[in-house]
């Protein structure tokens, strides 16, 4: 609290005042932190409406290339388990994932109902955090494994 109190040139009164606690602040940059990568996510999935695989391919390795760059994803890839900030990340993450997510694809997808789609972005955000936080390979390879895996389920949504 006090390194972001200087940080903001603030007092750590201040800081305790608006957020509340160290957990409540780190709650709310996750929030940020998250609903930014899920907009650039958002955004590639309706630039390849046309091809659903292609979409799916590259959110993800989207995703993963945006959340390597993360201060908070490097703390928590430096310890073998992310503990309570692991599961706040990913408690927060798949709610937001399920909250912008899934009516993008219904969206985008009309013949994908909403219980699909919640499926579906439940299992992606569970992957994508999971490699996010425990990095074994290139994204662009992640991606690729992931999109073999799971494209013939997206197949399957979006066959008229």
């Amino acid at each position: 609290m006090s390194h972001v109190a200087e940080t903001a040139g603030v007092s750590r009164q201040t800081v305790y005042n608006e957020f509340g606690s160290r957990s409540a602040l780190v709650e709310a940059y996750l929030l940020r932190e998250i609903e930014t990568l899920i907009a650039e996510v958002s955004t590639a999935v309706a630039a390849q409406a046309s091809d659903a695989r292609a979409a799916l391919r590259t959110a993800f390795e989207l995703f993963l290339k945006l959340a390597s760059d993360e201060p908070i994803v490097e703390v928590l890839a430096d310890r073998a388990e992310g503990g309570e900030l692991g599961r706040l990340l990913t408690v927060v993450g798949r709610s937001i994932a399920l909250e912008q997510l899934s009516p993008l694809i219904v969206a985008t997808w009309p013949q994908v109902t909403r219980a699909d789609a919640d499926l579906l972005v439940d299992a992606l955000a569970r992957l994508a955090i999971s490699h996010a936080m425990l990095p074994s390979a290139d994204p662009h390879d992640v991606a690729d494994a992931v999109t073999r895996m799971i494209g013939p389920f997206v197949d399957q949504l979006v066959r008229v």
